[in-house]
Parts: C-alpha cells; structure tokens; sequence
C-alpha cells in the first residue's frame, strides 16, 4: 500500500494470492457487464437481418474505441501512479484526440466500405460510429480511471476491464443506433 492508501498490484513484489484478490472484483463486473453487453448486441437483431454485412464492423468499431481507450488509460494511469497527472488538462487534450482520431478513422474506413460492399448507406453508418465511438472513448477510460483513484483502488487493475466493457457497450449501441437509423 502507498502512502495514498491505494494497493497497488505489482507482480514484483505480491503473492499471486494478493493479485487475484485485486484483480477478481474487476474481472467479475466486467463479467456481469458482458452480459449485459450481449443482450444490447441482441437488441440490434432486426438492422443485422436487414444487412447481415452490419455484423462485420461490429468488432471494427468496438477495437478502435478500445484501442483509443486503453491508450488514454495507460498513460493516465502511469502518470497517476508518478503524480503528474491534472485530471482537467487530460480531460481537454484526450477529448480533443478522441475527436481527432475518430475523425480520421472514420474518413479512412469509408471509401473502403464503398469499395468492399458499395454501399453508401453501411459506409456511411461504419464511418459515423468510429467517430462516435472513438470520441467518446478518452472520456469514459479518464473518468473511470479517475474514479478508481477517487476510490484508493489501483487504476491499472480495475480501469481497463471496467472500461473496456463500457465502452464496448456505448460502441455497440452508438453503432446499433446509426446502423439501425440508416439501413432500416
């Protein structure tokens, strides 16, 4: 424990008992989350009837997010541990990469899409909801970053799984609803 009151899991110096019990609690929210997760997915069985080629971008869009949360959890959370971090100036900076990033992203995966399926309107829904996805990532991996320090509990273990499967789920329904809007 430092001097924050915060366990840190640090495989260097714990039992792999101690790591289990920090890493559990996580891993089972995210259980009950991905759950959760499914059912949304399902609810979305309509548009994927409609267009069965809206299922391929699904893991797409949802890797993208991820992957631009997990970069903004990282660094946040590294720099958390060295006492460098400003909650506010990350909040501003990794909004403006999020807007930026899914900006680009989602202009690069259209014309693939309109060559691939030549269809404007899946191009179109795949396009938005990178943006829409990838821009929302750096705010949900900061604020449950935040949260988990807020709580003394180690970032680096709970933030990503919890994260990771909130913003798998705000993907899927971001994705759901504009592939639902433009192809129905």
């Amino acid at each position: 424990m430092n001097k924050d009151g915060i366990e840190y899991a640090d495989d260097d110096k714990e039992s792999v008992w101690t790591l289990m019990k920090l890493r559990v609690p996580s891993l089972v929210l995210g259980l009950v989350l991905g759950v959760a997760l499914s059912f949304v997915t399902s609810r979305f069985e309509e548009v994927l009837a409609v267009n069965i080629s809206v299922a391929f971008f699904i893991p797409f869009v949802v890797y993208m997010a991820d992957a631009v949360g997990t970069q903004t959890q990282n660094i946040y959370s590294r720099d958390l541990k060295s006492g460098k971090a400003l909650f506010r100036k990350y909040l501003f900076k990794e909004s403006i990469l999020g807007i930026t990033l899914g900006l680009i992203f989602g202009l690069i995966i259209f014309p693939v899409i309109i060559f691939w399926f030549n269809s404007f309107e899946l191009a179109l829904a795949v396009s938005l909801s990178t943006f829409g996805a990838i821009a929302s990532a750096p705010l949900i991996a900061l604020l449950i970053t935040e949260v988990l320090e807020l709580e003394h509990l180690d970032p680096a273990v709970g933030a990503g799984p919890i994260a990771t499967v909130i913003q798998d789920t705000a993907s899927v329904l971001i994705y759901g609803f504009i592939a639902s809007a433009l192809i129905l």
